[in-house]
């Protein structure tokens, strides 16, 4: 069964630039849509929509009895449009490229799956009145995301005709795989943690996203916080212990992105320290947030070159293309 876009590929072809702009511009889309929902929150306009789809009971959009909170909400709802649009070219764009790339192509279609969910989160967490758990669901769906975003992208980098490793030499001192492939697999989980513990320092913090009484998580914020804390320290080491163990030959990339995590990774913390030490003012919050984006992008990257340098293999966690006719409607 031939669909719009199979028609499209039988026709048209596009180059590996466009595909991979594309899926770049998804993770920069991606990480908007967090930075922007932080400012919803930071400013208090988690309910200058009172109702979800329509922004009123009667009206799509803020009307002016609304102010700067009904126009702060409604825009973070606009970006989910231009979320759509730009999720919606990096389908196309891998649709149709000469060679085929079904990672690019699954990534795409997970990502829409995912804003889909996103929207509906986000509609949940206005008609709860913000309650601080689905807002953390909101935010984790958010990072869900930019975990399928940054999976496009770097898959839409696997060089078809490249050798095994990251810098074409190979997979490495035999058995060193398996150890770096664990240690890689433990700092995004623990990573992981680490976003997921940051949720609820914020659910128990006092940016409740309203000016109205929004119920807060019950934990004690300093406790959480210091377990937030610990846990970025046990990130730290284990970049620490993922990078000595890398070698040189064919981790080259691997390496270089493990050092730029790193150093992302410290200012996070540095930014995290100071807000907690100074009431948590509003720009330092958005900063941690748009910091947290950046981490978890950054291990993400980290792990997909480890595992692909390790693998051997041409293409993105050993997804490697298969070659299609010219017309043929293999894929959506």
């Amino acid at each position: 069964m031939r669909t719009p876009l199979s028609w499209l590929a039988g026709r048209y072809s596009l180059g590996a630039r466009s595909v991979r702009l594309a899926a770049l511009g998804s993770v920069t889309a991606s990480i908007a849509i967090i930075v922007t929902g932080g400012i919803v929150r930071v400013t208090g306009s988690g309910l200058g929509c009172t109702d979800w789809p329509m922004c009123t009971g009667e009206t799509l959009a803020p009307t002016a009895e609304m102010g700067v909170h009904g126009a702060i909400e409604f825009g973070n709802r606009l970006l989910t449009g231009v979320l759509c649009a730009v999720v919606g070219w990096v389908i196309i764009t891998a649709r149709l490229q000469e060679k085929p790339m079904p990672a690019v192509l699954r990534g795409g279609w997970a990502q829409f799956w995912i804003v889909v969910l996103n929207a509906i989160v986000g509609g949940v967490t206005v008609w709860m009145r913000l309650s601080p758990y689905i807002v953390a669901a909101h935010f984790l769906a958010a990072t869900l995301l930019l975990t399928a975003a940054v999976y496009t992208w770097h898959a839409a980098y696997a060089d078809p005709g490249a050798g095994a490793g990251a810098d074409g030499a190979g997979p490495g001192a035999p058995g060193s795989g398996a150890r770096i492939r664990a240690l890689s697999g433990a700092l995004v989980a623990a990573t992981a943690l680490l976003v997921a513990v940051g949720t609820l320092a914020t659910g128990s913090g006092p940016h409740a996203g309203d000016s109205s009484d929004v119920a807060r998580m019950p934990f004690d914020w300093t406790a959480v916080t210091v377990v937030h804390g610990v846990l970025a320290g046990a990130v730290l080491v284990l970049a620490g212990a993922l990078l000595s163990v890398l070698p040189g030959d064919g981790f080259g990339a691997a390496r270089r992105k493990a050092v730029v995590f790193v150093a992302v990774l410290l200012g996070q913390g540095l930014v995290g320290l100071v807000q907690s030490l100074t009431a948590l003012p509003s720009l330092l919050v958005m900063i941690h947030l748009l910091g947290s984006a950046l981490v978890w992008t950054g291990v993400l990257q980290v792990h997909f070159t480890v595992r692909r340098a390790c693998s051997g293999d041409s293409g993105p966690l050993g997804d490697a293309p298969l070659p299609r006719a010219r017309g043929a409607s293999t894929y959506v």
